[in-house]
């Protein structure tokens, strides 16, 4: 039996930027009680834990300090994609991808701090619907009137 081989459309893991507020803030508490500064290196060691990996298949995410959990998500799931940008990841020319699936463990997926996500939400989108037709997935919307 021949297996599909994936190829991988990005890999990588947030930016830290996403938590600039975060770290004003952990620097408030650093001058006022001292505490700041675990919290901060807490925030960088956890983001520096998450490693992501999008395939032209699924959606490959690994998360955890000391314990790892390891989810995955089917590109052909994925209902609908959007793309956010807040003003403080604006800045940082950074965005959340967000997906919006069938997936009943995953409902909504979002992928935080990543560059250009523009440009890797037009890849998602194109896997997407390359899965959908190789699975002969269609999807339907039941409209009551």
């Amino acid at each position: 039996m021949q297996t599909e081989t994936e190829n991988n459309i990005w890999e990588g893991s947030p930016s830290q930027w996403m938590h600039f507020p975060f770290y004003i803030g952990c620097s408030l508490l650093l001058i006022i009680y001292g505490l700041g500064l675990v919290l901060a290196f807490y925030k960088y060691i956890e983001t520096k834990c998450i490693r992501l990996r999008i395939t032209d298949q699924r959606v490959i995410e690994k998360r955890g300090i000391l314990s790892v959990t390891t989810n995955q998500l089917e590109l052909y799931r994925v209902k609908d994609i959007k793309l956010e940008q807040p003003l403080m990841l604006r800045i940082f020319g950074l965005a959340t991808i967000v997906l919006i699936t069938s997936d009943s463990t995953n409902p909504i997926y979002k992928i935080k701090g990543i560059e250009n996500g523009h440009k890797l939400i037009e890849k998602i989108r194109i896997s997407i619907d390359k899965r959908r037709d190789a699975k002969g997935v269609k999807e339907y919307d039941f409209i009551n009137l």
